[in-house]
């Protein structure tokens, strides 16, 4: 039975502390004592239109929440309530909210839509609400209903459409929703609210449209009202249609050859004549369109042109129209767009779709855009020059090195000037500019650069003095100086170019890093991980002793950050941030020094002073800082081997926190992955840790908070534990084995439809083959019986991967590895479970030895003289 709540309801929105947290509480205690009453205490105080606004706004945020929640477990346990609530108790909540969209309060109408299309994402996947969508459409064919109840009800579709799948519905259900509200778009409805909601709910109701769109009466039908709306006079009604059009070219490319001449009329007026908003969801619909056909374009199939979509070359046809409406929408810059990373406006979406079209069209570009950047590249006009710069900067990824090189190599002079020019907007964008010829066409490794001998030290000089500018083009410049270093990587004597430059470049970033005016421009972080990547790419050989003098350097600056005066959550937060760069560039520099003999030692003399800063950097709370301290302490642990030892009696605290940490998972994972550093390092001296570090993963992997990215790295840890402590393993190991299996059957029922479940999946059977790797090497010489029961299950599972549509080459790779370690470790007593699976073992081997990855047939090769010996032996 309902229970008044008014009360409690506005006393938790009280500004008086006492009575909120009173109010809460009581609130919290019904819910506890008896959950269906208080969700239908909570819709009765919804539905009800003499009650308070506030009382009922909050009403509808706790109803909302009672039914779904970000968090993928806690969503599930939601659920789970709401399947167990009394079907009597259902029914009453979900009468009172669908009378709810009759209310002529807007605030209880929109409510009640959103907590109708939770109930409905868990109802009608389970057909267990099949009169919802009946309901609602009543509302639209009855005569003389409100134009609010037609527009909560059309809300309430759109809702719907998004929150459950398209198979969901029946078609003829599709054809009544869709009849409904494509009705409600007409120009012939005299209210702007309903034409917009029957407008928003089109949207999200296309996916549920495809018999619908194949079928040609009704898609021109469709598709004339979409037009027809996209002028109606309404601002917003017509944003909506332009963002239904955006959706139609990404879903339903290969049917718009019909309706292209009038959506580019549409677009092209919009863009010359609308408001902002409408402006830009016209440029957006051209971006889609490129981002179809670059798909199509990576898909087919060469000198075939073959690909399941007809590639329409819709962007080609309109490029002598489209490139000018582009070029244009670049002189509509915003005054202050260069001072906020937020901000998005017509000059910047035409640039990103410039960008896209040169990605798509290759060549055909470049004398489209040229004249563009050549008359407006020296006006007086800020404007001009600024849109001319970044015209340039954005056909640069596309056309071909032999059309872009003459006209880069004689723009580099001119832009590297304009890094001088008097205006921050042309210099915020050169420096972009700068960055993406950097980026794109500096390659000595493959043979070409716009950098030479001659003009480099102009470069640097340049950029070096262009730090100093204001702090938003100071990051666009440590942009411009990372690409610059990450072309030198592995370069040969070409990158010998830069290390005479190399102790100026750090000691300016290092500078820059320091400056006092970047706090709010994320100028800290941009110029440490500049001077990340410039150490990480150097020319060891050659820089060493710099890196080296970089080290005490970076270790004194991480000191003092103990010594930051904190008052503040503010100063903790900015603590962290300066903690975790620091971190970071330490980690590089152990990883450059630490991993050749040569200069290994520099890391050993100091490695003492180093692991007692990142323990004082733990003190602090951050996550952040406790990320880059972890992943700091694994490349530490990597250069000081079993050296490592020493510091772990005094840093397990803080690995276990790590490992405990499921609120923070990034950090969890990363301590996982620690774990393995430190295996690898320690071999068996990890022991003494072992049962700690097991109890925990264990834990880990059983338990149902912790988000699911953690536990693939976890079964890859297992194995470095295994082939860390040999023998010892065996008291983990019936565990560890159970968790596997039960880890292989959930692979086998993941939806491989759903591409991000298919990572994972990807991610756990690979994770999976590690460990058992790990345990058959690890095991190999003195507890190689252990794994003999299991053997069958390792070869099902292998059996079943090797069966997968579409097949990632990694989890294939690290299969084939573990049937190696499996005849390496049994040997003979693999026999005849070897002969019995013969076939597809040989057709699975072939593939391998014929394959072009020279790693692939190596892995292969092997494997097949494992078995070829486990079977051929007495």
């Amino acid at each position: 039975m309902a229970m008044d709540i008014t009360q409690f309801l506005l006393a938790a929105q009280s500004a008086n502390a006492g009575e909120r947290t009173d109010a809460e509480s009581k609130l919290k205690q019904f819910q506890e004592q008896n959950r269906p009453a208080f969700l239908l205490s909570l819709s009765v105080e919804l539905s009800t239109d003499g009650k308070p606004n506030e009382s009922r706004s909050l009403a509808g945020i706790i109803l909302k929440n009672s039914l779904d929640a970000k968090d993928a477990t806690m969503k599930e346990y939601l659920v789970k309530q709401w399947g167990g609530t009394d079907i009597t108790y259902k029914a009453q909540i979900k009468g009172l909210l669908l009378n709810t969209l009759g209310s002529s309060v807007h605030e209880a109408r929109h409510a009640a839509s959103q907590v109708i299309a939770k109930i409905a994402s868990i109802e009608i996947p389970q057909k267990a609400w099949p009169e919802l969508v009946g309901s609602l459409l009543l509302n639209m064919t009855e005569q003389d209903k409100p134009a609010t109840l037609k527009q909560a009800t059309l809300e309430t579709l759109g809702y719907v459409c998004e929150e459950i799948s398209h198979n969901d519905l029946v078609q003829d259900e599709v054809n009544s929703v869709l009849t409904a509200v494509v009705q409600g778009m007409n120009g012939a409805e005299q209210s702007v609210n309903v034409r917009l909601a029957a407008t928003r709910a089109l949207n999200n109701a296309l996916d549920f449209a495809q018999t619908n769109f194949q079928n040609e009466m009704e898609r021109n039908f469709i598709m004339k009202v979409v037009c027809e709306t996209a002028m109606a006079e309404d601002t917003q009604i017509r944003q909506a249609a332009f963002e239904c059009l955006v959706s139609i070219a990404s879903m339903y490319y290969d049917v718009l050859e019909p309706y292209m001449q009038t959506i580019f009329q549409l677009t092209a007026n919009a863009v010359k004549g609308d408001e902002e908003g409408v402006a830009l969801q016209a440029i957006e619909f051209w971006s889609s369109i490129c981002d179809e056909e670059i798909e199509l374009q990576d898909y087919e199939v060469p000198d075939s042109g073959d690909s399941e979509v007809p590639h329409s070359r819709f962007i080609e046809k309109a490029l002598s129209s489209l490139v000018p409406m582009l070029l244009e929408t670049l002189l509509k810059q915003d005054e202050d767009q260069d001072q906020d990373d937020g901000i998005w406006n017509i000059a910047m979406a035409g640039g990103t779709c410039l960008c896209l079209v040169a990605r798509t069209v290759g060549d055909a570009i470049v004398p489209l855009v040229m004249p563009f950047v050549e008359s407006n590249i020296s006006k007086s006009d800020w404007r001009s020059r600024e849109a001319a710069t970044y015209a340039f900067g954005s056909i640069l990824e596309g056309p071909s090195i032999e059309k872009l090189s003459p006209m880069v190599n004689t723009g580099l002079v001119f832009l590297l000037h304009a890094m001088k020019d008097e205006n921050s907007h042309v210099k915020d964008t050169t420096a972009w500019t700068l960055s993406r010829i950097f980026e794109l066409l500096h390659s000595p490794a493959t043979g070409f650069s716009v950098i030479t001998q001659a003009n480099l030290p102009q470069v640097v000089e340049v950029l070096l003095g262009s730090l100093r500018d204001a702090p938003h083009i100071s990051e666009k410049v440590c942009g411009a100086i990372y690409y610059l270093a990450q072309g030198y990587e592995d370069a040969g004597t070409s990158s010998s170019l830069l290390t005479q430059h190399l102790l100026n470049i750090i000691k300016c970033l290092v500078e820059t890093a320091d400056r006092t005016d970047g706090g709010d421009s994320k100028l800290r972080s941009s110029a440490y991980e500049t001077l990340n990547e410039v150490v990480r790419c150097s020319n060891l050989a050659e820089s060493s002793q710099i890196i080296a003098q970089l080290l005490p350097a970076i270790m004194n600056k991480l000191a003092k950050t103990a010594e930051l005066q904190i008052g503040s959550s503010d100063d903790r937060e900015k603590q962290g941030d300066l903690q975790a760069s620091l971190c970071g560039v330490l980690q590089v520099i152990i990883q450059k020094l630490g991993g050749v003999e040569e200069t290994k030692p520099v890391i050993l003399q100091a490695a003492d002073q180093i692991m007692m800063l990142f323990l004082m950097v733990f003190g602090c709370r951050s996550s952040t800082v406790h990320e880059e301290a972890m992943l700091a302490i694994g490349a530490l642990a990597y250069a000081t081997g079993q050296g490592f030892v020493k510091y772990m009696q005094e840093f397990y605290k803080y690995l276990e926190m790590g490992l405990q940490n499921f609120e923070e998972y990034q950090v969890c994972s990363i301590s996982v992955g620690v774990v393995g550093d430190i295996c690898r390092a320690l071999d068996d001296k990890v022991l003494p840790y072992c049962d700690g570090i097991m109890t925990l993963l264990l834990k880990d992997l059983s338990s149902g908070e912790l988000h699911r990215s953690v536990k693939p790295p976890i079964f890859s840890c297992f194995g470095d534990i295994a082939l860390a402590i040999g023998e010892h393993f065996e008291k983990y190991f019936q565990y560890v084995v159970q968790m596997m299996q039960g880890a292989a059957e959930v692979c086998a029922k993941l939806d491989n439809t759903d591409e991000e479940m298919m990572e994972y999946g990807n991610q756990l059977r690979r994770s999976i083959f590690e460990a058992y790797s790990g345990i058959l090497q690890g095991f190999k010489n003195t507890k190689a019986d252990l794994i003999l029961p299991h053997a069958p299950h390792m070869l099902q599972f292998i059996v079943l991967v090797s069966k997968d549509q579409p097949r990632d080459e990694t989890v294939i790779k690290a299969a084939v590895a573990v049937l190696g370690d499996l005849a390496d470790a049994l040997g003979p007593k693999l026999k005849m479970l070897f002969q019995e699976h013969s076939n597809w073992i040989d057709e699975l081997l072939r593939e391998f030895l014929q394959s072009d990855d020279e790693q692939l047939k190596e892995t292969g090769l092997w494997a097949q003289g494992m078995i070829a010996r486990a079977i051929q032996s007495v």
